[in-house]
């Protein structure tokens, strides 16, 4: 029989952490009223650290549990590299030579003279931003989940060299979906002689989107996917396949399409010209819009209890917010599929030949 025992600590695990990262109740009624939108945006957002949760002492200060992640700056003919954490989460300026920096609202600028911000009359920063390749927490997400896609297909690759027969362990779990997309995505839509050259693409967007998608549902995970510079990203290695790969009939459907009048065609061309590029943007936003959706959701649920201020509506709010996380686990597969179904569509349209 199963234990059950064990979900249930795991489920408490889950929850625990998930409320610790909101504020407790003496920090509400310190605060005029609780404002659920900035506390949603902070943690949908990227970070020069990777916030776990908040501790409180006796004395009621917060202390913040976070790892500092590396701080790379080009400002004045000089690059500067330090600790995240050196800015004591935004309470103190970091001084390199001639360049004082200050993180302010999750961004860092140049210090002015007094070591603080110049706004304008509509209390916007007003102070020049370094050239910033920081380590960030969406990025070394997306480093963690290389690493781990690295280290999964390594070692089912390590195991079809030893056992070429029936697959077991891992293999058996990831031989049944990588032949889905395959057989069921990929060939039907680009076909089976031209299929290999995408395959490899195809089947690390999925991979990628769906371990990302996986890992943000996590407490205090990174909201990779959710990222809109990253969905654009993905996009366009799509957008590029597809039209580098594209065949004569492909680009003469565009400037010359078939049984059309050549006098339409100063029309139909910039059309044509704007479908090439709605077909990424679609992927881009649906992406984008679904996994930061799914994420605002489960934060709000978490938030009526604090918009309440009262332990009684936890249950309704535990109930609701565990569901959303079993639909977010179906979406997370979901996204990716699309993603790389439609992928495998466009390159499919690019590469047919004429009939």
């Amino acid at each position: 029989m199963l234990d059950y025992r064990k979900y249930l600590v795991l489920v408490f695990i889950y929850l625990v952490a998930s409320f610790n990262s909101f504020p407790s109740e003496n920090e509400i009624s310190d605060k005029e009223e609780f404002d659920p939108a900035e506390e949603i945006m902070h943690h949908i957002a990227d970070a020069y650290e990777w916030h776990f949760f908040d501790v409180t002492d006796e004395e009621g200060n917060v202390h913040p549990i976070s790892m500092p992640l590396p701080v790379i700056l080009y400002a004045n003919g000089s690059f500067d590299i330090f600790m995240s954490g050196e800015f004591d989460h935004g309470k103190a300026t970091v001084t390199r030579g001639e360049n004082t920096y200050i993180l302010y609202h999750n961004k860092i600028y140049m210090a002015n003279e007094d070591g603080g911000i110049d706004y304008d009359e509509e209390h916007h920063p007003m102070n020049t931003r370094p050239l910033d390749i920081s380590i960030t927490k969406n990025v070394f997400a997306m480093l963690l989940s290389a690493i781990i896609i690295l280290l999964i297909f390594i070692s089912v690759a390590r195991a079809y060299r030893k056992r070429p027969g029936a697959p077991k362990g891992l293999q058996s779990f990831m031989e049944p979906i990588i032949l889905f997309i395959r057989d069921d995505v990929v060939i039907p839509t680009i076909g089976e002689k031209k299929y290999h050259k995408y395959i490899n693409y195809l089947l690390t967007v999925f991979f990628f989107i769906w371990i990302n998608n996986v890992l943000g549902l996590l407490p205090g995970g990174a909201n990779l996917t959710g990222n809109i510079a990253v969905t654009m990203t993905l996009a366009v290695f799509t957008l590029l396949i597809t039209n580098f790969s594209g065949k004569k009939t492909y680009w003469g459907h565009i400037f010359a399409t078939p049984g059309l009048p050549i006098w339409l065609s100063p029309i139909m061309i910039p059309i044509e010209m704007v479908g090439i590029l709605a077909k990424p943007f679609a992927l881009m936003i649906r992406l984008f819009a679904n996994i930061t959706a799914g994420h605002i959701i489960v934060l709000s649920l978490i938030s009526l209890i604090f918009i309440f201020k009262t332990i009684y509506i936890a249950p309704v709010s535990i109930v609701f917010v565990l569901f959303m996380d079993i639909l977010e686990l179906f979406v997370a597969v979901l996204q990716a599929y699309i993603f790389t179904l439609l992928s495998s569509l466009f390159i499919g349209l690019a590469v047919q030949e004429h009939h």
